[in-house]
């Protein structure tokens, strides 16, 4: 017989047992960026216009043997490529704004604070290697569309002071 894990407590200490609870979009009445500095939106959105893949830092690379199919060239290979990007050298680079999500990526490594990207789908080191920075572009954008918000129309800004 199994006991339950946790007990709930009986429905007559909760006045709205029974009852379907209704769920209410909160009303905002100012635009989703006036919360932000708008020095920091101002050049977060700069440097993402002119952002370029061969700004950032090299890393640490290193290759070791990879599995899956491959036969013999698998086994004889270190072709496996592990980079490593230190946080605060992307901190350097990147915008206030992207710093905290640094750190929140599923590429983090919190033992030594760094992004560590993985590649083995190619025979190539180098293919393997150019793989793991275009991983870490693509996190990088998707923290940028994550932590800052496009900017908002005069239109809607009207809206919200009218309100």
């Amino acid at each position: 017989m199994f006991r339950p894990a946790i007990r709930l407590p009986r429905a007559q200490s909760f006045p709205w047992a029974g009852r379907s609870l209704m769920f209410v979009r909160p009303v905002r009445h100012q635009a989703f960026d006036a919360a932000f500095d708008q020095d920091d939106l101002a050049e977060a959105r700069k440097w993402y216009s002119s952002f370029k893949e061969n700004e950032l830092p090299k890393g640490q690379t290193s290759y070791s043997r990879s599995s899956g199919p491959g036969g013999q060239h698998v086994n004889k290979t270190e072709t496996k490529a592990t980079t490593v990007w230190a946080v605060h050298e992307l901190t350097r680079i990147l915008p206030k704004l992207m710093h905290p999500a640094l750190r929140t990526s599923r590429y983090y490594t919190s033992r030594n604070d760094s992004l560590t990207i993985q590649a083995q789908t190619q025979r190539s080191r180098t293919a393997n290697t150019d793989e793991n920075v275009q991983k870490l572009v693509e996190e990088i954008q998707r923290i940028y569309r994550e932590s800052v918000p496009g900017v908002t129309t005069a239109k809607k800004i009207k809206k919200y002071e009218a309100l």
